[in-house]
C-alpha cells in the first residue's frame, strides 16, 4: 500500500524544491557547508508563530562572525528575484555560541511576519556579501483553510559520525518519497548523541540539508538534547514558539496549531509538574478537534516512564487523540487507553513510538498489556500522519519504504 500523498496541490512545492531551487548546494552539497567559516550552515525552518502567515529559521556560521546576519525574501521560486534591489531584507539576531576547544560560531535567527496564506517564497540567508549567502529555498505558507494535510514523525536519529546520520538522511528521504506533501516534521527528541558536539549538528543539518531549509522541524527535547538541566546548545539551532511552560528552559515546551490540530510539545527531562499545570491551561485553549502530543520519554511505550504519568490524566481530560513518542528505540503502538485501561476505538488515547531514524536499537521489552503492536526490526522507521476532515491516518515505514503498521482514527461528533 502506498503512503497517503497529502494534498495535491502540495507536490509542486516538491518539484520546486527538487528541480528549480534547492537542486543547487543544498541538494549537493549535504553538510560541505560546515567546513567554510563564513558560510551559512544548519540552515533549518520551524513554525513559530501562525503557520499562515510567518515562518522561521536559525543558522550558524562556523566562526565568531562580527558581520550582521541577514534574510532576504520574496514570493515565487525565481532565485533571480533576490537580486532585485526591492527585496524584502530582515535582519537576525545573532549570538556567539562557545563549541569548545576555544571555538566559537554565531547562530542567527529570524522571524519572518506578514506572509499571505498559501503563498510560495524563495528566500536565502547570510551577511550580505556575494559569496556569504546561503543558496535560495522555497517554502510555502499554510492556506487560510487547511482542510487535510500530512507531517512526517521520527525520532532518535542519536549519532555521533558522518556515517550515523547518513542513516538519519536517507531515512528523511525515503519518507519524503512515501509522502511528498508532508508540510512539516515532528522529531521525538534525541537529535544527537552528545549536544556539545558540534560537528555532530553539522553532519545532522547536513545529511537533511534538502528538506530542512523548507520544511519546518519541530523537535522535542530528548535526554541526549538536554543534559543536567542544561539544553543551550540544543535550543539555539531552533527558533521556537516562546509559549511554553513557566520556569521550563525556553524552547524546551511548546505548542502550535496547523489546519484542524493542535500540536503539544513537552520535555520529558525537567519540570514535569510545571509542564502539567501549563499542558491543562493550553489544552483548555484550544478549538481544535484534533490534539496530538509528542514527548520523548514515553508514556505507554516498550516501557513506561512513572514520572510523566501525571500526563496522561490530562490527556484523558481533554480527549488528546495521539501522543507521539521517542527513547526506546523500538516500535510500539498501543490500544487506545484511558484512565490506564484499555478502551474502546474512539474513547482513550493512541500512544506510539517510531523506532529510530538512526543508527542505535534496542532489544525488545517484554510485552505490556496496552501493546496493540510492538516489535523490533532493526531498520530505521518513520511516520506519516495524515489529517483530512474528521479522520486521522497513521501509517508507519522502515527505511525501505515497506508499510509495517497503520490506524484510522476517526472523530465522533
Amino acid at each position: 500500500m502506498k503512503g497517503v500523498q497529502g494534498i495535491g496541490w502540495l507536490a509542486s512545492l516538491c518539484a520546486a524544491i527538487l528541480v528549480g531551487v534547492i537542486g543547487l548546494e543544498w541538494l549537493q552539497g549535504g553538510d560541505r557547508a560546515a567546513d567554510l567559516p563564513g558560510k551559512p550552515k544548519s540552515l533549518v525552518a520551524t513554525i513559530k508563530g501562525d503557520a499562515r502567515t510567518t515562518r522561521a529559521f536559525t543558522w550558524y556560521t562556523g566562526e565568531a562572525d562580527s558581520s550582521e546576519g541577514k534574510l532576504q525574501i520574496t514570493q515565487g521560486i525565481d532565485a533571480r528575484m533576490l537580486e532585485e534591489s526591492d527585496v524584502l531584507t530582515y535582519r537576525a539576531e545573532s549570538t556567539i555560541v562557545d563549541i569548545g576547544a576555544g571555538q566559537k560560531n554565531t547562530a542567527h535567527q529570524v522571524e519572518v511576519t506578514g506572509l499571505e496564506p498559501g503563498t510560495t517564497y524563495i528566500y536565502r540567508v547570510g551577511n550580505g556579501q556575494t559569496k556569504g549567502w546561503s543558496e535560495p529555498a522555497v517554502f510555502t505558507t499554510e492556506r487560510e483553510t487547511e482542510d487535510a494535510f500530512t507531517f512526517i514523525n521520527v525520532a532518535d536519529s542519536q549519532g555521533e559520525t558522518e556515517a550515523d546520520f547518513e542513516l538519519w538522511g536517507k531515512t528523511l528521504d525515503k519518507a519524503f518519497e512515501a509522502f511528498s506533501g508532508a508540510r512539516f516534521i515532528i522529531h521525538n527528541g534525541d537529535l544527537t548523541e552528545n549536544p556539545e558536539d558540534e560537528s555532530a549538528w553539522d553532519h545532522f543539518f547536513g545529511k537533511a540539508s534538502k528538506w530542512l531549509p523548507s520544511i519546518p522541524l519541530m523537535p522535542v527535547t530528548g535526554n541526549h538534547d538536554e543534559i543536567d538541566g542544561k539544553a543551550e546548545r540544543y535550543t539555539s539551532h531552533f527558533n521556537l514558539p516562546d509559549n511554553g511552560a513557566k520556569r521550563s528552559l525556553p524552547g524546551t515546551s511548546y505548542s502550535f496549531d496547523y489546519g484542524d490540530a493542535h500540536f503539544i510539545i513537552l520535555n520529558t527531562e525537567s519540570n514535569i509538574g510545571g509542564q502539567t499545570e501549563w499542558l491543562r491551561q493550553d489544552l483548555q485553549s484550544t478549538d481544535k478537534p484534533w490534539k496530538i502530543a509528542a514527548i520523548h520519554r514515553p508514556v505507554y511505550g516498550g516501557n513506561s516512564y512513572s514520572k510523566v504519568q501525571e500526563w496522561a490524566e490530562v490527556f484523558d481530560e481533554f480527549g488528546v487523540d495521539l501522543v507521539l513518542q521517542g527513547h526506546n528505540h523500538e516500535y510500539s503502538r498501543s490500544y487506545p487507553v484511558r484512565g490506564g485501561e484499555v478502551v474502546a476505538p474512539g474513547e482513550g488515547t493512541v500512544y506510539v513510538t517510531i523506532n529510530t531514524a538512526g543508527q542505535k536499537f534496542n532489544e525488545k521489552k517484554r510485552e505490556r498489556f496496552y501493546h496493540a503492536v510492538h516489535f523490533q526490526n532493526g531498520k530505521q522507521m518513520f511516520a506519516g500522519v495524515t489529517i483530512n476532515g474528521n479522520t486521522l491516518t497513521y501509517q508507519a515505514y522502515d527505511v525501505d519504504g515497506k508499510l509495517l503498521d497503520e490506524i484510522v482514527l476517526a472523530q465522533h461528533n
